[in-house]
């Protein structure tokens, strides 16, 4: 029997890393008040970083919030190979941001650099304004470059996105907890799961600088049928390169 109450509630619910998810309510949450609030958010099925109200990723603390997607950790290695691809790159955006997770790493990784994030969804961009203010990136709300200020069109030195790629049929696999508190949009890309990225590949020609690059994340079918330059790989995905 668990000796640890937090522990043994989120046993209880279901969680299976209880243990280490108790350790994250308490590295985030001081007072007994929210630390209540978020045991209870978490045993309802709220994701952990909904209910703490906070993520890890790359070293960055984010704010996060219910409806906001939730930096996944094996980004981070499209954090660091997107960074190693240009240490002197002065313009990047992060497309599709979220929390602004990626544009949060960029900062920390390229100090010299002027971090631009973009987001279609209103909510997430909120949130990301909020962790640009921390971390020092700005955030605007539109779809994809199109989102960006037009005087960086063709400045761009280095873009970043952790695309929407699993495919609409596989969109039911993803765990019931993050389906019902993530927006769709943020996962699902289309029959292949490919629409966003040809989107965003479209528009490479009149934002990126030259030399410039677009780093992303897919599996690694996807990348075996896209042409792009194979970076890294990582629990079965591949980071790509464009550019």
């Amino acid at each position: 029997m668990d000796s640890d109450p937090i522990v043994a509630r989120l046993r209880a619910a279901g969680c299976v890393f209880a243990e280490d998810e108790a350790a994250f309510i308490r590295r985030h949450l001081d007072d007994p008040h929210d630390i209540e609030r978020a045991v209870t958010s978490r045993a309802s099925g709220l994701p952990l970083e909904h209910a703490v109200g906070a993520a890890e990723f790359a070293g960055a603390i984010l704010a996060v919030a219910d409806g906001v997607f939730v930096p996944r950790r094996r980004a981070e290695t499209l954090a660091h190979t997107a960074a190693a691809q240009h240490p002197t790159a002065r313009v990047v955006v992060d497309l599709g941001c979220g929390c602004g997770a990626l544009a949060a790493s960029m900062t920390t990784r390229l100090p010299s650099a002027r971090v631009h994030a973009v987001d279609i969804d209103p909510t997430s961009v909120v949130v990301a304004r909020l962790n640009g203010r921390r971390y020092g990136f700005a955030a605007h709300h539109g779809s994809w470059w199109d989102g960006l200020p037009s005087d960086l069109r063709g400045r761009v030195d280095l873009a970043v996105g952790y695309l929407p790629h699993v495919p609409t049929h596989e969109v039911r696999h993803i765990h019931a907890d993050f389906r019902a508190h993530e927006p769709l949009g943020a996962v699902d890309g289309g029959s292949d799961g490919l629409d966003h990225l040809r989107t965003v590949l479209a528009g490479l020609p009149d934002w990126l600088a030259p030399g410039g690059r677009f780093v992303t994340l897919l599996s690694a079918e996807q990348a075996r049928r896209i042409d792009g330059e194979v970076l890294a790989r990582v629990d079965g995905d591949a980071v790509v390169a464009f550019g």
